[in-house]
């Protein structure tokens, strides 16, 4: 009875199985198949011992840690072609015994570092087919020592974790075609001892950096995991840099060059060693001499051309390499920036730009202008800032006697927004090398530099904030006497000056809208009386070229001095009028509608018209007695 009981309460515990999908067991095993159900999400009815479930081919959206909670005995996990966007941290968590993950088909668009925790023992991973765009240093950080077969291919990958796929000392396959790798880090692949495929096709590589990985070749006899590698499809620039590659015997594959123009389209492995050439570095231009101020930015520039481009690198004036820091910075395109320049900063810099095929150098001289130090004259006191610059050269011109005794600096012509600032010919006993000009506003605290070549006596001021005051002073700098004495500089004179307010718009916008919203109305009027005038005009025209073919007279009789009056022709009698006419004038035929025509025109006009001619034409009809309802009105 004992066996029996057992198994009954065995098959009362097991989990049944989901509705939409079909369990079997097999071998002691139980598969779970759920593919092509139309399933939104994990069944949460999933039994916990199942050893393979597959889930491919439905819309499932999201991944949680309770979607595969317990199921510690799962070896096979295929989430294939959903639209999964997102994998919750440890989602896999509980999945120590999983061997196999597909999520290839979905829309991943990037791996955070907890979202593959947990497998420790997984050895295949397949994510090709996704939106991935990054992927964290530490996705991969569970399964480095297990993983065997890794497909990334057909994303949008720049970057991978190298270091991490560097450290798979069991990894047989990498995939990595169909992205955007532009460049590999050197020695990327020198540990995968046991890789035997490597797939870099169709991604954005125009060089490849030596790796003893690739030394192996196919060559099955030279070791016992030959490399399969395929970088077709990448715009190789097929110089030097290429030419460890060149001498590989890889005659069976079709990589091609895509630079530079005498090799581009050709064969890679067709192109002979002798035409994989560099060319050594020139140096193009470069910043010759620059002079700053002390405390200001200084900016070297370098430029270098070359193949392969060049790297650049700057020497310092005590001969040591200027690397990045917290007051330099050095660009990678040759540019080197001095963020607050001293006195220590001054001399000679050297820019080095080297490539494979040789190097190229180029001097730059820097001078740091020192800045007069306010006070009582010792060089022991802290510089003035900002607000009181105006003060301390004062003080200090008062206690040095340097300030003319008339006031020689002027501020001029002030506007909203500039000044013209004017000193007159009063001039320091030592040469002038240039003038400088320091000012700063009640807005704005901070101290702005303007250089005046000695030969100028006015300099205008823009870009000034309205309705501000402003300290002005004027330094006269001289050359210094030796090499190792610092620029010597004399204060001139100091101004303070206010800029206008601001000048409110708002009334003169209004006044200009007026003023054209008028001059449109006014505008308006006068052609829409032109165009009236004008239609009346082709009316009256009309009419009377309408009237005189063919002209006719009937019975008019013309007024004279005494003589006798011609005798009209006769004519066939003309049917009445339907209705009795207005006024009198020639005969220009069945005129009916033409004066019906005019009515609609309005009545002023035909008021207007019957004015014009009723004078003339009443005298007519009276010389011409009973012959009146035979006249008609006219339309002018």
């Amino acid at each position: 009875m004992a066996p029996p009981l057992l198994l009954l309460l065995l098959a009362s515990g097991a989990a049944a199985c989901p509705l939409p999908c079909v369990c079997q067991n097999l071998s002691e095993s139980l598969s779970t198949l759920c593919a092509h159900r139309g399933l939104l999400f994990v069944p949460p009815n999933v039994d916990r011992r199942t050893v393979e479930l597959r889930l491919a081919d439905n819309f499932i959206q999201a991944l949680g840690p309770p979607d595969f909670r317990n199921m510690t005995g799962l070896v096979d996990l295929t989430l294939s072609r959903n639209a999964i966007t997102r994998i919750g941290a440890r989602a896999f968590g509980d999945l120590e015994s999983l061997r196999s993950l597909h999520l290839d088909g979905n829309r991943l668009v990037e791996l955070g570092t907890g979202s593959l925790r947990g497998p420790v023992n997984l050895q295949h991973l397949i994510l090709s087919g996704n939106q991935l765009g990054r992927i964290a240093a530490g996705a991969f950080d569970d399964f480095l020592d297990s993983l065997e077969d890794l497909d990334l291919s057909y994303n949008n990958l720049r970057q991978v974790p190298w270091a991490g796929i560097g450290a798979m000392p069991a990894l047989h396959t990498l995939n990595l075609d169909h992205n955007l790798i532009d460049a590999l880090p050197p020695g990327a692949f020198a540990q995968l001892g046991q890789l035997s495929r490597l797939d870099l096709t169709s991604n954005r590589l125009a060089t490849l950096a030596p790796d003893p990985l690739f030394s192996r070749g196919r060559d099955a006899e030279a070791s016992p995991a030959p490399l399969v590698l395929s970088f077709s499809g990448n715009p190789l620039h097929c110089n030097c840099e290429l030419l460890w590659l060149r001498r590989l015997a890889r005659p069976d594959d079709l990589e091609t060059c895509a630079s530079p123009p005498g090799l581009a389209g050709r064969y890679f492995w067709a192109v002979p060693e002798g035409e994989f050439s560099c060319e050594p570095p020139l140096i193009a231009r470069h910043t010759q001499r620059l002079w700053v101020l002390e405390g200001q930015r200084a900016t070297l520039r370098c430029r270098a051309l070359g193949d392969p481009a060049p790297t650049m690198h700057w020497v310092g004036p005590d001969d040591r390499l200027v690397g990045n820091s917290s007051r330099a910075r050095a660009f990678p395109n040759g540019t080197l920036e001095i963020g607050v320049t001293s006195s220590g900063d001054a001399g000679g810099y050297t820019c080095i730009a080297t490539n494979p095929a040789g190097e190229a150098t180029a001097r730059v001289e820097l001078r740091v202008l020192a800045l007069p130090h306010g006070g009582n004259g010792s060089t022991e006191g802290s510089r003035p800032g900002p607000s009181d610059i105006a003060a301390s050269a004062r003080t200090a011109a008062e206690g040095e006697g340097t300030l003319e005794s008339e006031p020689t600096v002027q501020v001029t012509e002030v506007t909203a927004t500039s000044g013209l600032v004017s000193w007159g010919p009063g001039r320091p006993a030592d040469p002038v090398w240039m003038f400088q000009i320091q000012y700063n506003s009640s807005e704005d605290e901070t101290l702005i530099y303007r250089i005046v070549p000695a030969s100028s006596h006015h300099f205008l001021l823009k870009h000034l904030v309205p309705g501000a005051d402003y300290d002005l002073c004027l330094l006269a700098l001289s050359p210094a006497a030796g090499p190792s004495d610092l620029t010597a500089t004399k204060l001139l004179g100091c101004a303070h000056f206010s800029t206008l307010p601001a000048t409110p718009l708002c009334h003169a916008l209004q006044a200009h809208v007026l003023g054209g919203t008028l001059t449109v109305a006014v505008g308006g009027v006068l052609v829409a009386a032109l165009l009236v005038f004008t239609v009346a005009l082709l009316v009256r025209g009309r009419g009377a070229g309408n009237g005189r073919l063919p002209l006719k007279l009937s019975h008019v009789q013309s007024q004279t001095n005494g003589g006798p009056s011609p005798t009209p022709k006769s004519h066939p009698p003309r049917s009445p009028p339907p209705r009795p006419q207005r006024s009198c004038s020639l005969d220009l035929g069945d005129s009916g509608g033409c004066y019906g025509y005019a009515r609609r025109l309005g009545g002023a006009w035909a008021r207007r018209s019957h004015s014009v001619h009723g004078g003339l034409l009443g005298a007519g009809c009276r010389g011409a007695g009973g012959s009146a309802e035979r006249l008609e009105e006219s339309v002018v």
